[in-house]
């Protein structure tokens, strides 16, 4: 499932095609250079300025809606593609010990920029055999409870719980009611708040609903720039307010879901940049980049006692969010 970069993300957005044109006339020269001995250096060069340009033009003016669409990309990087890049001797954990295991949630033990971590994150597969298996990303309750399997494995043994977040919520079924989804989440919001280890959790695309809070609670929750956080999808949201998804973009904007939204009201600490053209143009700079700020806040973590970690960690929790208290008859200030 290792992702590599390309010259060109295999699926366009909307707002992307004008780059896929300057990049297939980029590699139009290029192969006529290599066959004809032409020199369309200059050119190409030229080319290539404008289409960075373009590029960055573009993604500094992204809507709320387009974000979204930023953040589920196909070619996006996924926990087993940032596993692959820099978790070394990664060794999977599997099942709940109870009913099965979710391929919904990925957990095992491994080492990020030198230091032992557990690692637990959603995985939603690539090709359609894939994202069945996992269910698009969707956790059951064993994935959750697979989860705290692991966490509680890395509380025994001292060891940091870093987390990959990635999912448009539990997964939504019969099955999963039945088995207690609401409690497993809820059973691992209070576990994890008392967890006597370090927890830097990183939201990589999707954190939506209670499936991103069933592995959400961390010491240090970073969010890669062009990820999104809400409590519902756009698509959810919009269904419940107007009655039809196609008001999406609008739930988008009224959310709140981007990264600098998040990090102004206090529910993540750090912005992690992306590539030029996102994560899914650059999957291994992306990579080196999201390693080096896991391993800047392992190493300060680590130099915390436990008393203190789990006091800052429940006064953080205490701070989420921003509450505005107008007078009563008078209009309530913009948040």
């Amino acid at each position: 499932m290792e992702t590599t970069d390309r010259a060109m993300a295999r699926v366009c957005l909307q707002f992307e095609k004008p780059f896929a044109k300057l990049e297939e006339q980029i590699r139009e020269l290029e192969e006529d250079q290599r066959h004809r001995h032409a020199d369309h250096s200059a050119e190409i060069r030229s080319i290539r300025k404008n289409l960075i340009t373009m590029i960055r033009k573009t993604y500094d003016a992204l809507t709320p809606w387009e974000i979204v669409q930023v953040a589920r990309h196909p070619d996006r990087p996924q926990t087993l593609d940032y596993i692959g890049a820099f978790v070394k001797d990664f060794k999977e954990l599997h099942g709940d010990r109870l009913f099965r295991d979710d391929h919904a949630v990925v957990c095992g033990l491994g080492r990020i920029a030198g230091e032992k971590v557990v690692v637990v994150g959603h995985q939603k597969g690539r090709d359609t055999r894939e994202k069945v298996a996992c269910f698009f990303g969707c956790a059951h309750p064993e994935g959750y409870r697979k989860a705290l399997r692991a966490m509680r494995l890395a509380e025994k043994f001292r060891l940091p719980v870093v987390t990959f977040i990635d999912t448009q919520g539990a997964y939504p079924g019969i099955g999963a009611e039945e088995r207690g989804i609401a409690d497993s989440i809820a059973v691992n919001l209070r576990e994890m708040t008392l967890l006597e280890v370090p927890i830097v959790g990183a939201i990589i695309g999707e954190g939506a609903s209670g499936g991103y809070l069933g592995i959400g609670v961390a010491d240090r929750l970073l969010m890669l720039q062009y990820a999104y956080c809400s409590v519902i999808t756009p698509e959810g949201c919009a269904a419940i307010l107007w009655r039809t998804a196609e008001k999406a973009p609008e739930a988008s904007e009224a959310l709140r879901l981007t990264a600098g939204d998040l990090k102004g009201f206090g529910i993540i600490d750090e912005i992690v940049p992306e590539p030029l053209g996102a994560a899914h143009r650059s999957p291994r700079e992306m990579a080196t980049t999201l390693e080096r700020r896991i391993g800047r806040h392992l190493r300060e973590l680590k130099q915390v006692p436990v008393e203190r970690l789990l006091e800052e960690r429940y006064q953080k929790l205490r701070r989420a969010g921003v509450v505005v208290e107008a007078a009563a008859g008078a209009p309530a200030p913009d948040a």
